[in-house]
């Protein structure tokens, strides 16, 4: 018989559980019949045992390998690292020809054409922005070679990864009453604070007592926003010692960003105060935002990330062979600088998120969805560093901020020891801070905002309003559920390289302020429920981010 593709022979041990040393992979890979081989290895090892090595090979087939071999045209017998920690996986199929990429020269990437192509650069600062609908992108045609001719080598000594504001494990809420007062307590303050150096703020008590015409400027949280008869607007704003209302009168050129307000936001405005000092003329509307001369970090090397989303493992839809021909790729030389997997959550489909959703199962048992998808986590090279937040599908409480997995999927979960914490969490790799939240909130500020400025087709956008409101959910009281906690960690103090959010199932991605914000689309096709409203999902794109430039390429694998 022919020699077998080391690539089946990972397969094969990984089907069985089984991690495998790279010449493990290459000695089994060489004989006359590994299937068999791989029989007789398995049944030769130790119930406690997770990872072949050479030695089991050799002690089941004997000194020389047993019926291994040097296979024909075999270099060297040379493999690399492989899926999930799976040593010399070489996959020949990576790259296929449906992967494809396009980027952000002009901030507009493309579904890819019919040949792959490659284009790459840099998005323009504040540009609209880029979707996966856009689609005027050309380039050079991009030569894929086969896992089997490469080795992937990395200095893990390089690497460095540092989490910040992960609640998991600092969970203290009990869903009190006082809780509440304390997280709004504390959003205020804090960002108050990046609003405070702007205006003379003065507090609502303080106002009340002040001479008509006076001027006046005050840091609050909206509290209510309602239009007049005439077509002006009142904006009540409140702080830790009552509420003010404020007119913003339909002539100033201001109006237009009342339309930009979202409940219990903290902002800041400037005015003049009321003959009667009943109410405030405004002037002048400020948010925390992202300064504009806010210069981001890189990293000191070439080294890429890999941006991914919403993967629904257990879906009827979950696009498994995408997934394949993604994982694949990462083992070719074209993926040797992506080292880091950053995972936006949802890595499952769950169970009773959305009516009706047992009829679009593949699989029904929420433990078992986990279990595959591990699996398939398996098959990303196993000396890559992997980073993943859970999403509203998954089986974490409902309310942001949401902890990482408990122990029992942690331990589902261990075979590729990734790091598993919290949404949202800050994740600072090698120098550059990426903010990594789900998304639930988009939908919400989708909804609250005008087309043109917030959309599904564009959700880079809706992006740009949290990253101004320094919030990544600043609406209380509708979609978006919240956890009081002892602080606010849904406050963006500070201000992160790159924001990445998924949720929506649509890939868009452009900069603001300087600050690259993606959304990293799925690897789910269109179900039955998104039909019903109206959702087209991006599926099999992969965002890959190069740390030292802040360049984005956009790779598509469907």
């Amino acid at each position: 018989m022919p020699q077998e593709a080391p690539a089946r022979v990972v397969r094969e041990l990984a089907s069985r559980g089984y991690n495998a040393e790279r010449e493990a992979v290459t000695l089994l890979s060489r004989t006359d019949d590994s299937g068999a081989a791989i029989e007789r290895v398995v049944d030769a090892l130790d119930a406690d045992v997770l990872k072949v090595t050479r030695e089991d090979v050799e002690g089941a087939l004997g000194d020389t390998g047993g019926s291994a071999r040097p296979g024909a045209g075999d270099a060297g017998g040379s493999a690399r690292p492989g899926a999930g920690g799976v040593d010399g996986d070489a996959r020949t199929d990576a790259g296929s020809d449906d992967a494809a990429t396009a980027t952000a020269t002009d901030g507009t990437p493309s579904s890819p054409p019919e040949d792959p192509s490659v284009s790459t650069g840099p998005i323009p600062e504040d540009a609209g922005g880029a979707s996966a609908s856009d689609s005027s992108m050309e380039g050079a045609p991009v030569e894929t070679k086969g896992v089997g001719s490469f080795e992937r080598t990395v200095d893990e000594a390089l690497r460095e990864v540092e989490i910040a504001g992960d609640v998991t494990g600092h969970s203290t809420g009990t869903g009190a009453y006082e809780d509440f007062v304390s997280v709004f307590r504390d959003r205020y303050d804090r960002l108050g604070s990046k609003l405070r150096g702007r205006v003379n703020h003065r507090p609502t008590d303080s106002i009340e007592d002040m001479v008509g015409g006076s001027d006046v400027g005050l840091v609050g949280m909206v509290n209510d926003v309602r239009s007049t008869k005439n077509g002006h607007w009142i904006v009540e704003l409140e702080d830790t010692n009552g509420v003010f209302p404020c007119l913003v009168t339909k002539d100033r050129d201001l109006a237009d960003r009342v339309d930009e307000l979202l409940f219990d936001e903290v902002v800041a405005i400037e005015g003049s105060l009321s003959d009667d000092g009943g109410i405030v003329f405004v002037d002048s509307l400020y948010f925390p935002d992202v300064p504009r001369t806010y210069k981001p970090s890189t990293a000191d090397r070439h080294v890429q990330a890999a941006l991914v989303s919403d993967v629904h493992v257990g879906s009827q839809e979950f696009l498994a062979d995408a997934w394949t021909r993604f994982t694949d790729w990462l083992h070719t030389e074209e993926a040797e600088h992506v080292e880091y997997l950053l995972i936006a959550g949802d890595m499952v489909e769950g169970v009773g998120v959305y009516p009706n959703q047992d009829e679009e199962l593949s699989i029904v048992d929420l433990y078992e969805q986990y279990e595959r998808f591990s699996e398939y986590l398996k098959q990303v090279p196993g000396d890559m560093e992997i980073v993943m937040i859970p999403g509203n599908h998954d089986a974490v409480r409902l309310a942001e901020p949401q902890p990482g997995f408990d122990d029992d999927l942690r331990e589902i979960m261990s075979a590729h020891d990734a790091r598993i914490v919290g949404n949202p969490s800050t994740v600072t790799i090698e120098g550059v801070s990426v903010l990594m939240y789900h998304g639930v909130s988009l939908d919400e500020v989708i909804a609250e905002f005008p087309e043109e400025q917030a959309s599904y087709d564009e959700p880079h956008k809706a992006m740009y309003h949290l990253l101004k409101k320094r919030h990544v959910a600043p609406q209380y009281g509708g979609h978006t559920r919240l956890a009081p906690e002892d602080q606010d960690y849904l406050v963006i103090d500070d201000v992160p390289d790159v924001f990445h959010t998924g949720h929506v199932h649509k890939l868009g991605y452009g900069k603001y302020h300087n600050v690259l914000a993606i959304n990293s689309g799925c690897w789910q096709a269109q179900t039955d429920f998104q039909k019903s409203v109206n959702i087209d999902p991006d599926s099999g794109y992969a965002p890959i981010l190069d740390l030292d430039t802040l360049d984005v390429t956009i790779r598509k694998f469907t």
